[in-house]
């Protein structure tokens, strides 16, 4: 029975650390915006008739 309860503070151990940095990631971190351009060809608009 300790071993399963080792077992189980590690995986609680490690699950907290990888939601603790998502996280900090997703509240520290700010993505930087850009402006973006796509050139599309006539033959896109096709309509399939």
């Amino acid at each position: 029975m300790p071993t399963l309860l080792r077992f189980l503070t590690i995986l609680a151990i490690i699950g907290g650390a990888i939601y603790g940095g998502l996280f900090a990631l997703a509240t520290m971190v700010e993505p930087t915006q850009r402006e973006m351009s796509v050139t599309v060809s006539p033959d896109r608009f096709h309509r399939g008739e």
